[in-house]
Formats: structure tokens, C-alpha cells, sequence
């Protein structure tokens, strides 16, 4: 399993299958074993282009999680958000954890 930060440099290369470094290298053999390969895609505003490298990356098996902060947890700090989106990113690997409380309902 793989967590990569990802720019759209690194977005591109997997979604193309250019292994020039360690990290992509790591996202094809994990792709193509069919292991858990999350993508954390941080640009922001997204263009067509951008949709479209992360649908191909999707198709392959990957998952784009952007780290976008939902407000229903009250985050305090900056670092109550990070654990948020670390949180996520366990929870999809199917880490046990208990960096943010959990949904219990209304």
C-alpha cells in the first residue's frame, strides 16, 4: 500500500505509467498488483486536464484524496485539519485509529 503526496507532476506520471523515481515506480507495481494506492492531489483550482489524469488514475485502481477539510468535527488548529485528512487516508487503508472523534450522528 502507498500514500504519495501528489502534484500534478506526479498525477501525470502514474496516470501515464513514467516510472522515473522511486515513488512512481512504487504507484505502478502497487496499480498493477491491485494494492491500496491513495493519492493525495493537492493543486487547487482543477482544470480538464487535471480531471482527466485523476478519472485514468482512478480506472487503474487508485484512489485521489484530496486533503479537504470537512467542518463537522470543529476543527481548533491547523493540525486538528492535518489529522483529519491523515484519518482519512487510515481509514481507506483500513488502519485503526483514533485521531479525529467519529461520526455518531445528528
Amino acid at each position: 500500500m502507498v500514500v504519495a503526496p501528489c502534484s500534478v507532476k506526479t498525477l501525470s506520471a502514474i496516470a501515464n505509467g513514467f516510472s522515473q523515481n522511486l515513488l512512481l515506480r512504487a504507484a505502478d507495481v502497487t496499480m498493477k498488483e491491485r494494492r491500496p494506492l491513495i493519492l493525495v492531489f493537492r493543486e487547487t483550482p482543477l482544470h480538464l486536464g487535471h480531471l482527466r489524469l485523476m478519472t485514468q488514475v482512478t480506472e487503474c485502481g487508485a484512489i485521489v484524496q484530496p486533503p479537504m477539510p470537512a467542518f463537522y468535527t470543529r476543527p481548533q488548529t491547523v493540525m486538528d485539519i492535518v489529522h483529519q485528512t491523515i484519518a482519512r487516508s487510515l481509514d481507506l487503508l483500513g488502519i485503526d485509529h483514533d485521531l479525529v472523534p467519529r461520526w455518531s450522528g445528528p
